[in-house]
Parts: C-alpha cells; structure tokens; sequence
C-alpha cells in the first residue's frame, strides 16, 4: 500500500507539471494580447511594446514559464495584470460561493442518485425503472444553461419563491444563504444526480445477478438489507469511481451555473479573467482546479481499499 501510495503521488506530480505546461502554452498562443487590451483601444505600438516589457510578456516563453513554475513551486500563483492583487487573495474572495455551490450540490446529489439508481435496478423493467431512468437521461441531456433559466422562469420570476440571481455569504445569514443556492445546485446537481444514477443502475443490476445474492436471499434476509449492504457494496467500486469522474463535470458547470446565476465565485473569475487575457489568473485558477480534481482522483483511487479489501492484495 504505501508503494501504491508513493507511485500515485509521483503520478500526481508529473500530471500537475504537465497540466501547468499546457495551461501555459494555450494561453500563449490564443489570440489576443493582454498588454493590448490593458493599454486601450487608443494606445499605440511603442505604449504596448513598451507595456509588454513592463508585464515580461516579451521575454521567451520557456523563460516565462520556468520562471512561473518556480513561483508556483514558492507558493505564488502571481498577481493580476489588471488589479496587481495575488491571486490567491481573487481565489480566496470568491471560495465561500463556489465551495458553498459544489458542497450543495454533492450533499444533494449523491444519496439521491444513488437511491434513484438501487431503485430503478431493484425495479427493473418496471414503470418507476422508466420513469426514473427517463429522468436521468432528461438530466444528462439538457445543458446546464437552459434549465437554469428554466428554472429561473418558473420558481424565480413566476412563483417568486426563490431569488432569481446573486449570492449571499453565509454569514448573513443562513436562510438567505440557502435560498440563493436552491436554484444553482438543481442545476447544477441534475446533471451530476443523472450520471451516477445511470450507473449505480447498471452496476446494481450486474451484482444482483449474482450468486451470493440469490443465496442472501434464499436464506430469506430482508430485501432492503440484501440491496443496501450485501448488494451495494459490491458494487461500490464503479459507484466511487463515476462519483470521483463527476466531479470534472462539476468544475466545468460551475462556471457556467455561476455565470447563469451571477454568483460571483471562482468561475465568474476565470471568465472575467479569459475575456481581458488575465494570463495569471486563469493560470492559478485552472491549476488550483486541476490540483483539487488530481487530489480527488488519488482519494478515490485509495477510497478503492476501504470498499473491497480484495484490492489489498
């Protein structure tokens, strides 16, 4: 276990060094100059010669990078081209929305696929089968953009339960902090609720098919108990797996659920930072996610042990 262990941490570094190189790399060569756009429309070439010098935009990119990647190894993730604060403080200001929305999303999410998915495979063939699968492939389909208006329209603006936009920090209260991520993580979560589903379904019905089931229920154990403790954990693996893959899908639609909803969290940041070609922030900010998503990633591929010893070995 702790050579696995040592192997996955050196795997974790090479991915993160490879990631920043790439990161780098298409944000140098994506149109678009950052010294232009931070000059203004009237400034002239020796303003943004002169601007790029300045910022070490002119300087070649393999020492632009290293000199980066040594930053970053140092703990600094840089500073802004337009406000000249760090970017861990931009990242800090903006984690308590975006965390807040992940978090409701997973604690929301996750036990409901999995019901969904038990349900439908202990159903199979069914109506509830149908309809519950129904709803998931409905959930995968749609983008994220549209049931989030959507669900502005009907539960904002037309019953006026909820507030249609914005974010309010928890420290103003809670009710009014849940109330502004009600919206948000439905959308969000219908996308992420609809892949596990799907698959703690298809993994569900593989197990029950087995052997040691049939005996579990042969000797007459409660069927609850033979779906949730002999069937469920044995199908864990594939679970935990796709749980751990849906959480790409949950960086990338926070981006656009914060967008929908104008939360202003990290995923309003980075594209405030893309449209004016704020090369350190979309930098530390993909990197941070990307770091959060490896980690993530490692857990999972640990959390392996814990649901079937067999692995151990």
């Amino acid at each position: 276990m702790v050579a696995y262990v040592l192997r996955r941490i050196g795997s974790t570094i090479l991915v993160m060094v490879l990631v920043s190189l790439l990161v780098f790399l298409l944000l140098r060569l994506a149109p678009g100059d950052p010294a232009a756009v931070l000059a203004g429309d009237n400034a002239s070439a020796e303003q943004i010669a002169t601007l790029r010098r300045l910022l070490g935009l002119d300087d070649p990119l393999p020492v632009q990078f290293l000199s980066w990647l040594w930053a970053v190894a140092q703990g600094n993730l840089g500073a802004s081209l337009y406000s000249a604060e760090p970017v861990t403080l931009l990242m800090s200001q903006r984690a308590e929305a975006t965390l807040s929305l992940a978090l409701a999303t997973l604690t929301v999410a996750v036990p409901l696929a999995i019901v969904m998915g038990v349900t439908a495979a202990h159903r199979a063939g069914t109506g509830t089968d149908r309809v519950l699968m129904l709803f998931a492939v409905a959930g995968f389909s749609l983008p994220a953009f549209v049931v989030g208006y959507l669900l502005v329209y009907l539960l904002a603006i037309q019953a006026g339960v909820l507030p249609v936009q914005g974010y309010q920090p928890i420290a103003e209260g809670i009710g009014g902090w849940a109330a502004h991520l009600v919206l948000p993580a439905i959308t969000l979560g219908l996308i992420y609720t609809a892949l596990i589903a799907r698959i703690t379904r298809a993994t569900m019905l593989e197990t029950l098919s087995e052997d040691f089931i049939r005996t579990a229920r042969a000797k007459g154990l409660p069927m609850r108990r033979v779906l949730l403790v002999h069937a469920l954990r044995n199908a864990g693996v594939p679970i935990v797996t796709v749980i751990g893959i849906g959480v790409a899908l949950l960086i990338g639609g926070v981006v656009v659920t914060e967008t929908v909803f104008n939360i202003p969290g990290v995923g309003r940041l980075v594209v405030d930072a893309i449209a004016r070609r704020d090369y350190p922030v979309i930098q530390g900010v993909i990197l941070v996610c990307s770091g959060i998503y490896v980690l993530l990633n490692l857990l999972t591929d640990l959390s392996y042990t814990l649901i079937d010893p067999r692995i151990r070995y």
